[in-house]
């Protein structure tokens, strides 16, 4: 069977892109490799999505958009894609498991993920103390003392949500102001628990079974610390989950998928949505207004 658009991916950009292929009268589906959702699910609270001015938790709007989505007849079937082949005008999606999906069009929703450290311990103790998500893994720390990589809005949001588990939150940033936007600075300044190193760079994750401490450098002074934590929560970027399309379609240099303003690639038939193509604002709302772009594209496309 050929399919007239397969979706690849089901965070925020996918589910959207799915609600109006949907209204459209598209067949296809989502295809997710775990459960709808994305880094969305893990997201505590989200205070920046229009309509909810009082926050809405990532799991909550999930559960919204897949049954919006659902509702429409775009469904969602579970699977990962290794590659995508060219035949004729059409797509072939090869699977992990070794199946064959073929589309006459394909959205690329896969999003990112959490860059890594690269330093010693930081993958041996991962899973143990070393951990890219407060909202999953928080609870584990009650009472004890952990450690926030980064300067960014989601490593000072989750250093705050940190706060209602550890009775300390050290936050570790290489240079000597945050990146956050102002009204979660000033939270996090308030916040009694919150400690602040600045200009300081982690060097190792020490532990034997689990994380013990960490060894930071500080690169004004020269000075070379070991701070003794149980945790490492780790938030320094994003990597888009592009590699499957990167030999077919056009990226940056960081692997994000370069487009149109009607989400198209370089490849006629492929679009990309959401925070794996190169933008300036990762957020919610820019991915679900992509989403609902890049189906829009399909259905004038394919008409």
């Amino acid at each position: 069977m050929i399919h007239d658009l397969v979706i690849v991916g089901g965070g925020p950009a996918g589910l959207a892109a799915a609600i109006y292929a949907g209204r459209a009268k598209l067949e296809g589906f989502i295809l997710e490799k775990m459960s709808p959702g994305g880094q969305v699910l893990i997201t505590d609270l989200v205070e920046n999505y229009p309509g909810f001015p009082e926050g809405i938790t990532g799991f909550e709007l999930v559960e919204k958009l897949s049954a919006h989505a659902q509702k429409f007849g775009f469904g969602v079937e579970n699977g990962e894609v290794q590659k995508i082949e060219v035949e004729g005008e059409n797509f072939n999606l090869i699977l992990t498991d070794d199946r064959t999906i073929t589309s006459k069009t394909v959205i690329v929703a896969t999003g990112a993920t959490h860059r890594r450290l690269g330093v010693e311990g930081e993958e041996k103790l991962t899973g143990r103390g070393v951990s890219y998500c407060a909202t999953c893994d928080g609870p584990f720390f009650r009472d004890q003392v952990v450690a926030v990589v980064g300067g960014g809005d989601s490593a000072v949001q989750e250093a705050i949500f940190l706060t209602k588990f550890a009775k300390k939150v050290f936050l570790i940033h290489r240079r000597d102001e945050l990146r956050a936007i102002k009204i979660l600075q000033e939270r996090a300044f308030s916040n009694e628990k919150i400690e602040f190193i600045w200009d300081s760079i982690v060097e190792a994750i020490e532990g034997k079974d689990q994380v013990e401490s960490i060894r930071i450098f500080n690169k004004k002074s020269g000075e070379v610390t070991d701070l003794p934590v149980d945790g490492v929560f780790i938030f320094i970027g994003i990597e888009p989950v592009t590699g499957f399309v990167r030999d077919l379609v056009k990226t940056d240099e960081r692997g994000f998928i370069k487009t149109d303003e009607w989400m198209r690639t370089s490849v006629k038939g492929i679009y990309a949505a959401g925070d794996c193509r190169r933008k300036p604002l990762l957020q919610i709302v820019t991915a679900v207004a992509e989403g609902a772009t890049a189906a829009y594209a399909v259905e004038h496309d394919l008409s």
